[in-house]
């Protein structure tokens, strides 16, 4: 359970991103009678309409098949489609745009390495090490894999009393043997920055590849993939103010020069006759079939809204949020806070005393409080602590202290009527 911070000041932080409400239309509204309070950034944040223009007028200006068409439209498509990837490895500062392979989200995209790291030769004997606080799509992959190849799964354990991770077992656990490491950059259920870096450099000097779950990092932080190490980095579209059904999938060169295709189809082959088929390099080996092209030129458009705000100064103000609500929640009897008491996401999971999750996060919603009450993808690490989950705060850039506060407003009154 954390402890409360020092004082917290979130002005500093919060007052160069007021102006941008305006670009969020879907916040400007009244739920149940009561203007909407949006604390559910960690399972999809809001889209500005910078970005739902630009997927409007490809729509009704460029669309067409990608890089099979001599045509205009299939030109212009093209070279939006292809614009956005080479966006998106400056995003994540990838060497080359040929390291970005789009997918439908980061669960599609850690299924693909899964699927290919099965492919290419996992077999009894060899190990795949993950931890426990990682969300089911970084999970249950694995365990499928595992299941298929005869590899053996193991998990890195969590400290109960903070929520970090058992770092003193990492090096002997990854010279059992492991051939894949995989862990979240931020925890989704329960804020955790895991220092990626050095895990990634511990991995690699036992020769395991490493896979980064960038779900909650990438719209929050600067993401430096060379810096960190990686040799497989993923991320959402729809988490970063982009659209849903597309993702990212860094991947080094060097390793997915080695992989095998993951789906068969058109666009992602050299040539095709009745006897087999030869195929694209690497990133359009991986993209068989007609590609989310609007997706991906939503993506983009994300991309620089969020980094003309600053992504140094969403993950301050996200931070300064989370470390506000934290500092006033901790005050209530009976709440129970889980995480780490410093150096969090911009996230908080809590519990009142008295009030079942499901029930608060309902009350909550008719106040026009959106909270996520659950597990959140993250079973079963509160199984392991005894717990069936937690409410959640997730915050991001246009979310106000104000908003903070008429929560705690909000949940105070929910304990005293309906807790212990």
């Amino acid at each position: 359970m954390s402890s409360a911070n020092p004082t917290i000041s979130t002005d500093s932080v919060t007052q160069s991103l007021r102006g941008i409400r305006a670009d969020f239309p879907i916040l400007d509204q009244q739920i149940h009678g009561h203007q909407l309070i949006y604390f559910d950034n960690a399972a999809s944040s809001q889209r500005p309409k910078q970005v739902i223009e630009a997927i409007s007028n490809y729509y009704q200006h460029d669309h067409a098949n990608v890089h099979r068409g001599i045509h205009e439209l299939s030109n212009r498509a093209t070279m939006a489609y292809e614009g956005a990837r080479e966006r998106s490895a400056a995003f994540i500062h990838a060497r080359s745009a040929s390291e970005i392979i789009f997918t439908r989200g980061t669960t599609e995209s850690i299924n693909l390495v899964a699927a290919c790291l099965r492919d290419s030769g996992l077999e009894p004997g060899d190990r795949i090490l993950i931890t426990q606080m990682e969300h089911h799509s970084n999970m249950v992959p694995w365990q499928l894999i595992a299941q298929r190849t005869g590899a053996t799964l193991d998990y890195l354990k969590v400290n109960p009393s903070d929520g970090t991770l058992d770092l003193g077992q990492l090096d002997q656990q990854l010279c059992k043997g492991v051939k894949l490491f995989s862990c979240t950059h931020i925890s989704n259920s329960l804020g955790t920055i895991n220092p990626v870096k050095e895990l990634c450099a511990r991995a690699r000097s036992v020769g395991a590849l490493s896979l980064i779950d960038g779900a909650q990092s990438a719209g929050h932080l600067p993401i430096d993939v060379q810096d960190m190490g990686c040799d497989f980095y993923a991320f959402s579209g729809h988490k970063i103010c982009g659209p849903t059904g597309i993702g990212v999938l860094f991947g080094r060169q060097e390793v997915l020069e080695q992989l095998p295709p993951y789906h068969g189809g058109g666009e992602m082959i050299d040539e095709v006759d009745f006897d087999g088929a030869t195929f694209k390099q690497a990133p359009h080996r991986f993209e068989a079939g007609t590609p989310n092209m609007a997706g991906a030129i939503g993506l983009a458009r994300a991309m620089d809204y969020l980094d003309a705000l600053g992504r140094e100064q969403i993950f301050e103000h996200d931070q300064a949020l989370a470390n506000y609500f934290l500092q006033e929640i901790a005050r209530f009897p009976g709440v129970r806070v889980f995480g780490p008491s410093e150096n969090r996401g911009g996230l908080v999971s809590f519990l009142l005393d008295g009030l079942h999750v499901h029930d608060l996060v309902t009350l909550a919603d008719q106040k026009g409080l959106a909270l996520r009450g659950g597990h959140h993808c993250t079973q079963p690490l509160m199984k392991e602590w005894g717990i069936t989950g937690t409410a959640r705060a997730s915050f991001y850039f246009y979310n106000q202290k104000e908003e903070v506060d008429r929560s705690l407003e909000i949940l105070e009154h929910l304990l005293k009527r309906f807790g212990n």
